[in-house]
């Protein structure tokens, strides 16, 4: 079993990793970076943006963040196992 939890997290990875640098890319284009991630306490962090105007800073919870990248993972997981099922 291990090797196929194996495939299926790689595949995962390498579908993060290509949607985080197509996201960074867009974002430059749009001359946005993130300058730093400010670890504020355990429930908020604070993310420092620099833009074309002035840098922005936000504050996120971080259970909001820990649900929607879980509710990522959960969809990349779906359609993998979805198409595997479709080449059965």
């Amino acid at each position: 079993m291990a090797e196929v939890y194996i495939k299926i997290v790689d595949d995962l990875l390498k579908n993060l990793r290509c949607d985080y640098f197509n996201k960074k890319r867009m974002l430059a284009k749009q001359k946005i970076e993130v300058v730093k991630w400010i670890h504020i306490d355990e429930y908020f962090s604070d993310v420092v943006l620099k833009t074309p105007g002035e840098n922005v800073e936000l504050r996120y919870a971080k259970q909001a963040l820990k649900t929607q990248v879980e509710n990522l993972i959960f969809n990349y997981l779906k359609e993998i196992n979805d198409n595997a099922n479709t080449k059965n």
